[in-house]
């Protein structure tokens, strides 16, 4: 909030300013690098999910429980009095947001052995698209461009869900699972930018992939998820994961939400979808049908459009 005026400025301001002369602060270097490097590691998840031999929700619990392994004893060392401190409405939020990203792991991990990487990845990339409405239903207003930027991802939506039930009702039914995945991320990163505004990424991370984790330990048991008897190779492949994707990118991109705003954060993360797509039919051989690629390219127009009109 700007200082008070002295008492012989005018109370209103001329009719013709249209905006605050000053510069605005730029984005901080290192955040932007941060991001960077958190959407490389995120870019490699769809690929990797794919190749690995391992039931998709024991990747989801495994990779979970790793990173608590790996950042818990850090954590209890260096945050061990902030941890017993954490308010109670911050830890009812953290929980919350674990409790939305197991449900992004269980939706989004499956739908890639239903449907391509590519489709998949462009789907649960919505994420900003939910974002803005799901802020509308908490009453504020989204700019027309964010309107039109909605309807152009949605044409997307529908012209990559028409592709892919041409080719069978399961990848269609793997695209609806992708398009709820980004849904619960949604959600998921809203109350995490909420958290880490009084929490710093190492507490906040270590609670929320804590619950994660025992709700994928939840969902794995009810739905009789194998969770060992596999070989070492398929071990080194989750470890690759969990550093690359969940230490690098998960964890990167909780430590730049809090001065990046979910908004910049969640539409970087949209560079997933042609990094996953490239790494795919790269290392897999995986490539989408020609026609896949416009909706592709829509869906993204219409996010950056949602994203841009957001920021405003």
């Amino acid at each position: 909030m700007s200082a008070a005026r002295p008492a012989t400025a005018p109370t209103t301001a001329p009719a013709t300013t249209t905006a605050d002369p000053r510069p605005a602060h730029p984005l901080p270097t290192l955040d932007l690098l941060l991001l960077a490097v958190s959407i490389g590691g995120i870019s490699f998840s769809g690929p990797l999910i794919s190749a690995t031999a391992a039931p998709a929700l024991a990747i989801a619990l495994w990779r979970n429980v790793m990173s608590v392994g790996v950042l818990g004893p850090y954590a209890l060392l260096r945050h061990r009095a902030e941890l017993r401190g954490i308010g109670r409405r911050a830890l009812l939020l953290a929980v919350a947001a674990g409790v939305l990203l197991a449900v992004h792991f269980a939706l989004w991990m499956p739908s890639l052995r239903m449907t391509s990487v590519a489709s998949a990845t462009a789907l649960v990339t919505t994420t900003p698209l939910w974002t803005i409405l799901l802020m509308r239903l908490m009453g504020v207003r989204a700019p027309r461009l964010v309107w039109l930027g909605t309807v152009v991802a949605f044409a997307g939506v529908l012209v990559l869900t028409g592709v892919d039930l041409s080719l069978s009702p399961r990848a269609l039914l793997g695209d609806a699972l992708a398009l709820a995945a980004g849904l619960a991320a949604a959600g998921y990163m809203l109350l995490g930018a909420e958290v880490r505004k009084t929490v710093s990424t190492t507490a906040y991370t270590l609670v929320c992939y804590a619950t994660t984790s025992a709700v994928l330990l939840g969902i794995c048991l009810v739905a009789g998820t194998p969770l060992a008897g596999w070989p070492a190779g398929v071990w080194w492949q989750i470890v690759l994961l969990m550093v690359a994707a969940q230490l690098l990118g998960h964890s990167l991109s909780n430590r730049v939400v809090r001065s990046l705003g979910p908004s910049i954060t969640s539409t970087a993360i949209l560079l997933e979808t042609p990094g996953a797509t490239l790494i795919a039919a790269l290392w897999l051989g995986q490539w989408p049908p020609a026609a896949a690629y416009p909706a592709v390219v829509l869906i993204l127009l219409g996010l950056v459009l949602v994203a841009r009109g957001g920021r405003r």
